[in-house]
């Protein structure tokens, strides 16, 4: 997805998205133009707006998606060089089985693999449930919420996991797709949501062997 009349749609949104356009185009200024980021900014905003209620944090989800997107479409098209392995979860809502896999695979990483997660269909946030459970063995969300699943991450990524969307994901050349079946954890019970959170969890240790990353913390 790729947006139009940047500038244009800047101006029609409220003054203080100008502001996050001044803030990324010099945080990009050796990147991309100011027209690119003034059109990232103000898609990634109307994404955002059209499925979030939370208003008073919609300003600072902005700035975090657009920069991501930014940086995944720099790392997309070879501008910047990064030698760590780059993974995107995708799930339906990107509340549930992606934010788990995702803040798995950062915590067993210990950093060491840059993670993306994103929603065919992004619930309005992150369910109260997931965290919860990750919480139970030590893994934090740090934040996160659900984003629409855009073009440039999964052109960033090395490896696209898809959970219950895989039809929805696009297909590009070069990157490894892989469909973890897995059942929605919101539809369970706590000991079901259990089960699928230590599903992924080997799932995951399994990933790092793939990516050849010693993981950390794997005892718990």
């Amino acid at each position: 997805m790729e947006p139009t009349t940047p500038e244009a749609s800047v101006t029609a949104l409220p003054r203080a998205v100008s502001t996050i356009v001044d803030d990324l185009s010099y945080r990009f200024s050796s990147t991309f133009s100011r027209e690119t980021v003034a059109g990232y900014v103000a898609q990634s905003y109307l994404l955002l707006s059209q499925r979030t209620r939370v208003r008073e944090h919609l300003l600072t989800m902005t700035a975090r998606y657009a920069a991501d997107r930014l940086d995944a479409l720099a790392t997309s098209q070879g501008l910047v060089l990064r030698d760590t392995p780059e993974v995107l979860f995708v799930c339906v809502q990107n509340a549930g089985r992606s934010q788990m896999a995702g803040a798995l695979l950062r915590h067993l990483s210990g950093g060491r693999v840059h993670v993306r997660t994103a929603g065919s269909s992004p619930a309005e946030g992150a369910h109260p449930r997931v965290a919860a459970a990750l919480e139970e063995v030590g893994v934090e969300l740090w934040g996160e919420f659900p984003k629409p699943l855009t073009d440039e991450v999964v052109r960033a990524a090395d490896y696209v996991i898809t959970m219950g969307c895989g039809d929805a994901c696009p297909v590009f050349p070069g990157r490894r797709y892989m469909e973890w079946d897995l059942p929605d954890p919101l539809e369970l019970d706590e000991d079901g949501l259990r089960g699928v959170r230590d599903d992924i969890r080997a799932r995951v240790l399994q990933l790092l062997v793939e990516l050849k990353v010693e993981p950390q913390d794997a005892s718990r």
